[in-house]
């Protein structure tokens, strides 16, 4: 068989039979790879995920990539890439096309509501425990950012990513010079 085939039909088997994200994907991962298809061994696949961790972007994705292009160069990576993702994206249009034909109904209106309601709350909780974190340092400079990034995505409505690009860049600058008054305090 075709290796690109084999990659594809590999990865859409991963990416079709499992469910809870990309961390569950990572076993089947490592035994379709390395004990099933030979591809790679074992130390190639911890390296993989530590690629995969570090970059941007969904793990199992970036893990199907790197033993794509591992494997069988560019075209081995987008196959790979493509069987990964394809169950996922097919199943979601299938829900989208039936979800139309329900939405005048009530009770799934209802339930959407429900699941906004249960989103939102994540979101408030995730922003507690990120403020707790910031209070407990008890800096100004992290105040600042906070009340800069809701006036400029909220108010002024500026995209998150430029928001969030931007507080990385100016907390960037904001170290090195903080580490440049600190060495030259050292002088």
């Amino acid at each position: 068989m075709n290796k690109n085939l084999e990659l594809f039909l590999t990865f859409m088997k991963i990416g079709a039979f499992t469910f809870g994200g990309g961390y569950a994907m990572i076993p089947l991962i490592q035994k379709e790879v390395c004990e099933n298809k030979k591809w790679l061994g074992e130390k190639d696949i911890s390296d993989i995920v530590a690629i995969s961790e570090s970059t941007p972007g969904p793990i199992a994705i970036n893990a199907a990539t790197f033993v794509g292009y591992k494997t069988a160069g560019f075209s081995g990576a987008c196959m790979a890439t493509l069987g990964v993702v394809l169950p996922s994206f097919l199943i979601i249009s299938l829900i989208s096309l039936i979800l139309t034909q329900f939405q005048s109904i009530r009770a799934v209106r209802y339930a959407f509501m429900g699941i906004r309601a249960a989103v939102l709350a994540l979101i408030l909780k995730a922003l507690w425990m990120m403020f707790n974190q910031v209070k407990k340092k008890k800096k100004p400079f992290s105040y600042a950012i906070i009340g800069l990034s809701l006036v400029l995505t909220a108010f002024l409505e500026i995209d998150a990513v430029f928001v969030i690009i931007g507080c990385g860049l100016f907390g960037l600058i904001w170290s090195l010079l903080k580490r440049k008054e600190q060495s030259n305090g050292a002088d």
